[in-house]
């Protein structure tokens, strides 16, 4: 059995950009969301940002929308700060004619011509290059002191089917500008995407098909030459049976009367009705723990090094992402 790649190892943590992809409801927004804060602590500053157009963070944080500008959004432990920004491919693309071309008010035109949409749907990717190119813009970004002015970017990234297609569009599309300053940022982008500067990261449960589409999403990764991250586990609920007993239980070997004479001397007198419904929920649970167990074993020999994040039953707010933070400290994010 291959044994897992427990915590942040060196490696993962000299990355700048923090990419977090996962299968649709593992999470990935909310692992973002804390893994942001986590990279924060210490006196860090953090960007965290999102391209998918859902505003889940300011869902998250319980604010209004984000505009397209980088805002403060949380504080962290030791003085550390985490702001967050909106990625809208329109403004996006207003900010590359204005940047590279001084075409600001010929930009703002061009909105109102409805031309920006037109152009992203001629070529589609357009508009992944786009989102791309601003968060490279965000990493490289440096202070009058010539000091980078984030520590660290956290993207809250399109999900595994298409993590991929997203992080490699600029390079599938460098035939679109042969020359010029759009060539030399589209190649800047290539550059940081597939240095050790990127790492990302995949948010799965200890399912079967997250777990599938997570061991899939790797080896996309590795073929395009793209640096996978960590296995970030999400909402992991602790086993309630001495290991030596899931085998027996899962198997529906659960003795009855044993469970009986336990809750009277616990001191609960409870119906045969309700002692068997209990008798079924423990098989049920040791069977998800089986499962969980095989799910556990196959992300281990994909060789990253994996965290693990407890399922918060009382749900998500603000607090839990904190709460969440403290663990990803604890397992080494830094």
């Amino acid at each position: 059995m291959t044994t897992p790649v427990v915590g942040w190892t060196d490696h993962v943590a000299r990355a700048r950009l923090h990419v977090v992809t996962g299968k649709g409801g593992t999470g990935k927004t909310t692992v973002a969301a804390a893994l942001a804060i986590a990279l924060a602590t210490g006196g860090k500053r953090v960007l965290l940002a999102e391209v998918e157009g859902r505003q889940g963070i300011a869902q998250l944080f319980d604010t209004q929308p984000l505009p397209y500008e980088e805002q403060r959004i949380a504080s962290a432990p030791g003085g550390g700060e985490v702001r967050a920004l909106h990625v809208d491919a329109e403004a996006a693309l207003l900010d590359y004619l204005s940047m590279f071309y001084n075409l600001g008010i010929a930009g703002r035109t061009l909105r109102r011509m409805g031309a920006i949409d037109f152009a992203t749907t001629l070529a589609p990717g357009l508009r992944d290059v786009l989102l791309t190119g601003k968060i490279k813009e965000t990493v490289g970004r440096t202070g009058e002191n010539g000091r980078h002015l984030y520590d660290a970017v956290v993207l809250d990234a399109p999900p595994t089917g298409r993590i991929v297609k997203f992080l490699d569009v600029t390079r599938a599309m460098a035939d679109l500008a042969k020359v010029g300053p759009v060539k030399g940022q589209s190649e800047g982008v290539v550059r940081l995407l597939h240095s050790d500067d990127t790492a990302v990261h995949l948010v799965t449960l200890l399912e079967e098909m997250p777990v599938r589409e997570t061991l899939e999403a790797v080896a996309d990764l590795d073929g395009a030459d793209l640096r996978p991250g960590a296995a970030i586990v999400n909402r992991v609920r602790p086993p309630r049976l001495p290991a030596r007993s899931v085998t027996p239980a899962a198997g529906g070997r659960v003795d009855a009367s044993r469970v009986r004479a336990g809750l009277v001397a616990a001191g609960l007198e409870l119906t045969e009705d309700v002692v068997d419904g209990l008798v079924a929920e423990t098989v049920e649970h040791a069977i998800r723990v089986q499962a969980e167990t095989t799910a556990r074993e196959q992300l281990a020999e994909s060789d990253l090094p994996a965290l693990e994040l407890p399922d918060l039953t009382d749900g998500i707010d603000v607090a839990a992402l904190y709460e969440l933070a403290e663990i990803m400290v604890e397992q080494g994010v830094r």
